[in-house]
């Protein structure tokens, strides 16, 4: 396999109008300083995925609650409801699912402690809340025990981006790879591969991740839309546009998409689709990115009783992920600067943060707050 690290000549980034820029450059930042690779990808660990959806998520856990009340010590179930609620969580931006996922995996492992699903699983949650020291330490008991297998270097080589450890995340990403190029391993190295400055290097690999994945599924249209917020990021509106659309197309409630083809419509200088779609996001799924992005869209049209009503409900997301042990630091620091919100408390918030996960967007978010 060839290595992944070599550098290449950045293209020019296309130039957007500052008022569009103005209007999404805090929540583009919110959704692009989270991990641009899969954490938790349940296509890893069962087969037949195709066509999941939400729905057959559900039916999945019902499935397995079921055999669970009918076999208590079914040690392998409570793994796989662990994973499927993960999933779940992936598919609703419910936190409260995080709850469920390690209680699931922790009855797991109270029945076999050296189980590769579960503790790779452990690795991912600790992901999905954050704490990156942890998700390293369940990635590296994974490898242990069995390091021929390439779901745990995924969790490693996103634990260490986080963590701000760039070199040590490519050489594990090289080994993943090497193991196993798949969607996956493409997807992360795009994403560091872009953290390096190399934006066709990045487009590269996520095209791999796309023609990779398997069709219609959840996972294949997250990566489809990273590979958008590329061409976004480089200001290529056009293709940007494409790519979100052949998504949605998949998969027409799909957020991630329907959020991105609104920032392309605020872009583009159609407001009002922009507030349009991402009012279509949020109600699905109201992620902090979506609803921070429609909020700042409010202002700039002038409704800042509408935009205050969002940058409430970001506070009590805030609230709600914090309770469902979520580290939300780095997030809250970067909005509260970014819109001059409780700034007495924010900068010793970004300090916490970058004390914590002291990767390259802590520090911005750090130097943001000063």
């Amino acid at each position: 396999m060839q290595s992944f690290s070599q550098n290449r000549s950045l293209q020019r980034v296309g130039m957007l109008s500052l008022a569009a820029l103005v209007i999404i450059a805090a929540s583009w930042w919110f959704a692009s300083a989270q991990n641009k690779a899969p954490s938790f990808d349940l296509d890893s660990f069962t087969a037949d995925t195709s066509s999941r959806t939400s729905a057959s998520t559900d039916r999945q856990i019902e499935a397995l609650q079921d055999q669970l009340r009918a076999h208590p010590n079914d040690w392998q179930s409570y793994s796989q409801l662990g994973l499927a609620y993960l999933q779940k969580a992936r598919e609703t931006g419910d936190p409260i699912y995080y709850q469920k996922t390690d209680e699931a995996l922790e009855k797991a492992l109270a029945f076999q402690p050296d189980d590769y699903a579960s503790i790779s699983a452990k690795g991912a949650l600790a992901l999905a809340r954050h704490d990156f020291s942890a998700a390293l330490e369940w990635g590296e008991k994974a490898r242990q025990i069995n390091p021929s297998r390439t779901y745990a270097y995924g969790v490693i080589a996103d634990a260490q981006i986080e963590l701000g450890r760039y070199e040590e995340a490519i050489q594990t990403l090289q080994t993943m790879v090497d193991l196993r190029p798949d969607m996956s391993s493409y997807s992360r190295i795009s994403y560091i591969r872009e953290l390096h400055g190399d934006m066709e290097g990045a487009l590269e690999m996520m095209q791999l991740a796309v023609d990779s994945g398997t069709p219609n599924s959840e996972s294949t249209a997250w990566v489809r839309t990273q590979l958008a917020n590329l061409y976004f990021n480089r200001g290529d509106l056009e293709r940007a546009k494409l790519e979100y659309q052949r998504t949605l197309q998949d998969r027409p409630d799909y957020v991630y998409a329907l959020a991105g083809l609104g920032r392309v419509r605020a872009a583009q200088g159609d407001r009002e689709g922009a507030i349009q779609l991402l009012n279509q996001a949020v109600a699905i799924v109201p992620l902090p990115e979506f609803v921070i992005t429609l909020g700042d869209l409010y202002q700039s049209s002038g409704k800042d009783d509408k935009a205050e009503g969002q940058y409430q409900l970001v506070a009590a997301i805030e609230t709600l992920h914090r309770a469902n042990g979520v580290d939300m630091d780095m997030e809250i620091a970067l909005f509260n600067a970014d819109h001059d919100r409780n700034l007495a408390d924010t900068l010793a918030l970004a300090r916490k943060a970058y004390a914590n996960r002291p990767s390259i967007h802590a520090a911005d978010a750090l130097a943001w707050a000063l």
